[in-house]
């Protein structure tokens, strides 16, 4: 299985529910959704556009951002730069004693790495005290990488789980680093080891002052891209026969996240949400997905090689949740199990 085509679609699926699924993702005018895609078994059987908005207009991700660099990191471990229980080789931790040298790679693409910032998701989150660290490392004029490796530890790492800003930051930063060491072009490298070798030609990435990338949400792709992204973990990291994430890590960013399993929140992996509580109802527990601010989602369901892909403007936001789930559910009433 390989590119995502509009051509050919695959036998199987009810075309009559695709298209009401279509007609529900637009149902809700002030959800101001700008796109719709939906992909079975890699072939797009549904889609559509917000006026002014066309299949090749880059669109804003925020949080997904989160699994693009998570993703890179998959990447570099396939090229044999990075394993996921090694201890993180963040340059600002190596001092003799510093508690930090403790926390893995794993714990931070889990957002388990025990740093302490102000987040607004933490449950003690005082929304009238202090500035978030979360939020200023989107708008603050600071070398974010640097920034984030300078948090203090606040608990063990792979202990608690918290969405927090600072650990997709610092997988960033191991992208710089693996790069850089061995002496490519960094700003290059996303498009040349990542979107070449699935078809992606829309992704725009922006970064901080200091040229660091800020994958925590500052990336724009168009929406048949980001198809491509998720039929790329639909395929367990394989395209066109070439293994570009490694064998096993679909699963791990899929599986709920120790920390947060401990917490009995069964929502969060690798970078990636999980429906372990059942945020979307009518797909299994086993779907995962890539969310972003305002609404935006990348929507997995391994069990009916299924791939949703719904962006929208953020003042839609509040409303965004109505039409996306109506056409989840016409969606698996017209599909059937296929794992």
């Amino acid at each position: 299985m390989g590119d995502v085509l509009p051509s050919t679609p695959p036998s199987g699926y009810d075309t009559g529910r695709a298209a009401q699924a279509v007609d529900a993702a637009f149902s809700v005018p002030d959800a101001y959704t700008t796109a719709f895609v939906a992909t079975y078994k890699g072939r797009i059987i549904g889609e559509r556009y917000m006026p002014g908005i066309t299949r090749t207009t880059p669109l804003e991700s925020w949080s997904m951002g989160k699994s693009v660099v998570g993703t890179l990191m998959g990447v570099l471990m396939q090229q044999g730069e990075y394993k996921l229980e090694q201890p993180a080789p963040i340059p600002e931790w190596q001092t003799a004693g510093d508690p930090r040298q403790q926390i893995r790679i794993a714990d931070i693409l889990n957002m388990s790495s025990g740093l302490r910032i102000k987040a607004p998701d933490d449950p003690d989150f005082d929304p009238a005290g202090t500035y978030p660290d979360h939020t200023y490392l989107y708008t603050g004029r600071v070398n974010s990488f640097n920034y984030a490796a300078t948090r203090p530890q606040q608990w063990p790492p792979n202990t608690v789980g918290r969405y927090r800003n600072t650990d997709p930051v610092l997988a960033s930063y191991l992208v710089r680093l693996a790069v850089e060491k061995r002496g490519e072009d960094y700003f290059s490298f996303p498009q040349r080891n990542l979107f070449d070798k699935i078809g992606i030609r829309s992704m725009v990435m922006e970064t901080d002052p200091y040229g660091n990338f800020l994958t925590q949400g500052y990336e724009f792709m168009a929406a048949r891209d980001w198809a491509r992204l998720g039929n790329l973990y639909l395929q367990d990291g394989l395209w066109n026969g070439e293994r570009v994430l490694p064998a096993g890590f679909v699963n791990f960013v899929s599986t709920v996240a120790p920390a947060w399993a401990a917490d009995k929140r069964p929502i969060y992996g690798g970078f990636f949400w999980i429906n372990g509580t059942g945020a979307f109802p009518a797909l299994p527990t086993s779907a995962y997905y890539m969310l972003g601010a305002g609404g935006q989602f990348v929507i997995i369901v391994p069990s009916h090689d299924l791939v949703v892909v719904r962006m929208g403007f953020d003042k839609g936001s509040p409303m965004a949740a109505a039409g996306l789930q109506r056409a989840l559910t016409l969606l698996m009433e017209g599909l059937p199990r296929t794992r």
